[in-house]
């Protein structure tokens, strides 16, 4: 089960840094446009939407109501097809929905961290003296403020490469995905605890080594920190 929940949780891993490093980026950036407000509807929308509910909408839409108008239908349970044989595409086509469920809070909490730390830096005196020196915006932004900024990103994503491998409970249900996630339902319902201990000690150990790794990458990312004493 654990590759198919790395396949899973990793490419909406993936895709929530990708999406949500963008969006802070430009809402930070374009402080009170009409574009920072969208993305900050969006990511309200994200924060209040439930997973298992915004999932099933999505199977009704794009699974049901597109076969039924004979549009092209994406596959709503599952890794492969049934029938047939298995494919990287027929795998990318049942990635679609779950990815988009498990990456639309992501983007939104990811986001907004990122939009109110770039804020903050580049409200800095180090900001306005690189602009002073007539030094380009894109520099500015990636070379000064974005390293400063995403420190405290960072520190949110190591917690939660932890549960990459613990998947995702709610999601795997809804598309019957045969990860960790649902491994772990059935066998909370069958009250296996040997199992259910084994996967709480996996997680519980990820997260700590996670977070002894964002504590030492600090000193890379930033300069000002010094791991000697």
């Amino acid at each position: 089960r654990l590759p198919n929940t790395l396949i899973l949780m990793g490419t909406a891993f993936v895709f929530t840094l990708l999406i949500s490093i963008v969006l802070g980026l430009y809402s930070a950036t374009h402080q009170y446009s009409f574009g920072d407000y969208a993305v900050t509807a969006f990511s309200f929308f994200g924060y209040s939407m439930p997973g298992f509910w915004f999932g099933l909408m999505l199977i009704i839409v794009f699974a049901v109501k597109f076969k039924e108008f004979g549009w092209p239908a994406l596959p709503a349970a599952g890794m492969y097809p049934i029938r047939g044989e298995p494919s990287l595409l027929e795998l990318l086509r049942h990635l679609i929905l779950p990815v988009t469920v498990l990456s639309l809070a992501s983007i939104a909490r990811y986001s907004r961290y990122l939009r109110s730390s770039m804020i903050e830096v580049l409200n800095q005196d180090y900001i306005r003296t690189a602009r002073a020196k007539g030094m380009i915006d894109r520099m500015v932004v990636w070379k000064h403020a974005f390293k400063n900024a995403v420190i405290p990103l960072l520190t949110l994503v190591m917690l939660d490469i932890p549960f990459l491998f613990s998947g995702a409970l709610i999601t795997e249900q809804v598309f019957a995905w045969p990860g960790m996630g649902r491994m772990y339902w059935e066998h909370a319902v069958w009250i296996d605890y040997p199992v259910l201990m084994g996967i709480l000690v996996l997680v519980s150990l990820l997260v700590v080594f996670c977070n002894l790794i964002a504590d030492i990458s600090y000193a890379f990312i930033d300069p000002r920190i010094r791991l000697e004493s």
